[in-house]
């Protein structure tokens, strides 16, 4: 089983970012953190890295549901959507999925929350 699903779009990468945030509010999500993971390496390591963001997307009705039925879900929370720039004007969007990683958790009360997430998030990323 895979552990995410992606899509490459020929859009230059700043454009990408802005894209991927308003298809994720089209299926309620918010984005709560950006980490631009290019500004880190090179701030941290002096090492050069392509651009590369990790948006961490939150559907607050399901997690939610997945905080009242798994308290600790919050360590696997936000759900992360990489952007990732191929080359100029080409870039990869994946994001997480959560039936793979939920799958760890011996709860049958998320499967539900975990499919409907999926849903989700493969649908915005086949919209791009």
């Amino acid at each position: 089983m895979s552990y995410y699903f992606s899509k490459t779009v020929d859009m230059p990468f700043t454009t990408a970012i802005n894209h991927v945030t308003n298809k994720l509010a089209n299926k309620g999500f918010g984005v709560l953190t950006s980490i631009d993971v290019q500004q880190v390496m090179k701030a941290k390591l002096g090492v050069d890295f392509k651009p590369y963001v990790i948006l961490g997307a939150c559907n607050p009705h399901f997690a939610w549901r997945a905080l009242q039925a798994e308290d600790k879900i919050g360590t696997m929370l936000p759900c992360n959507v990489i952007v990732t720039e191929i080359s100029p004007g080409k870039v990869e969007v994946a994001a997480v999925d959560p039936v793979a990683s939920m799958g760890a958790i011996d709860n049958p009360g998320l499967a539900g929350i975990a499919n409907d997430v999926r849903r989700l998030l493969q649908d915005m990323v086949s919209e791009l």
